[in-house]
């Protein structure tokens, strides 16, 4: 990986280009110290650890989804953060059983870092489709109180077509697709990501 200049994609942290080198390994030590096996967390604590950020933490086992849990507002520190996420994605995805310490080697780890969401200005699904721009744009759908869901960025590799996108963005809310409510609102970010076995950046922005 690079390790000179800083990237501001995020918005919010500056991070440098090799942050997944120490993200990631802090995301593994939270998840093994919660299983209660001896964790090993990175000696290095920049700086930039200490700012608040929102991150997800994605778990995948033999390449299918294990768990996946995020922040969407930067209310923490971004190394607390990231701590908090990834033991929440590996006993606290409803969708998934706790992960067994037997499964420790099996996992692979995404830490992806977001920028601040921004609204969509879009007053339909045909504005929304012609202002998303696929691959980069992480989506958040609110309505009301009741309906949130959102999509990584990385979810465009599954579902390229905006329409698609959408469709299942509005299932994940619990909202009928193909519908646009009034009070339907729409925000974009993007995300630096981080995958363990590669430790290669993903900017989506």
């Amino acid at each position: 990986m690079p390790s000179s200049d800083a990237s501001t994609g995020t918005r919010g942290v500056v991070l440098p280009p090799d942050a997944g080198e120490i993200l990631i390994p802090i995301a593994r030590a939270a998840i093994t110290s919660e299983l209660g096996e001896p964790a090993h967390y990175p000696s290095e604590q920049p700086a930039w650890l200490l700012a608040p950020g929102a991150s997800f933490v994605t778990l995948t086992k033999a390449r299918s989804l294990r768990g996946c849990i995020g922040s969407l507002e930067a209310r923490l520190p971004l190394g607390d953060d990231v701590q908090a996420n990834a033991v929440a994605a590996a006993v606290r995805d409803p969708r998934f059983p706790p992960l067994d310490p037997s499964e420790l080697n099996q996992v692979a780890v995404e830490v992806s870092v977001l920028s601040p969401p921004s609204p969509l200005a879009a007053a339909g699904f045909s504005g929304a489709y012609a202002a998303l721009r696929p691959g980069i744009d992480g989506v958040i759908l609110e309505l009301g109180s009741r309906h949130r869901a959102t999509f990584l960025p990385q979810v465009w590799e599954e579902l390229p077509n905006p329409a698609d996108f959408l469709r299942h963005l509005w299932l994940k809310a619990g909202v009928e697709p193909g519908v646009w409510h009034a009070g339907t609102r729409l925000h974009t970010y993007t995300v630096k990501a981080w995958h363990e076995r590669s430790l290669e950046t993903k900017g989506r922005e």
